[in-house]
């Protein structure tokens, strides 16, 4: 079992930046696959990024491609999302997840069994 705990979202604007945190406690952070998702209310949730248990192979969404980065630091029991260039589409409740079965990334949320609670990230224009 693991706890996630998101940090790090609020209020930007447009071309500006954002990073994200996800502490994770109960149990070593290198044993899980973890990713990025973000929900608008009443959508579905979005696929964001991804990263493998090492770090060593990421997934991103078309969206956020080059803008985007995913890391990881299971020294500090840690993953990250850097954002460049936010957009007021970027505007959502962000997501961290893992899992423990899986090694790779995924952009499937069903392969993920762990969620933290969000944290909001709002992009004005």
């Amino acid at each position: 079992q693991v706890q996630l705990v998101e940090s790090g979202g609020g209020l930007v604007q447009a071309g500006g930046s954002l990073r994200l945190s996800c502490a994770a406690s109960g149990r070593t952070l290198s044993s899980y696959a973890m990713g990025w998702f973000r929900q608008v209310p009443g959508k579905e949730r979005e696929f964001v990024a991804s990263i493998s248990r090492t770090g060593d192979r990421s997934d991103y969404a078309d969206s956020v491609k080059g803008r985007f980065t995913i890391s990881r630091d299971n020294a500090k029991n840690s993953l990250y999302l850097q954002m460049y260039s936010l957009k007021p589409e970027d505007t959502a409740v962000y997501y961290c997840a893992g899992s423990d079965w899986l090694v790779g990334p995924s952009a499937a949320s069903i392969h993920y069994n762990y969620w933290g609670q969000g944290t909001q990230v709002t992009v004005d224009s």
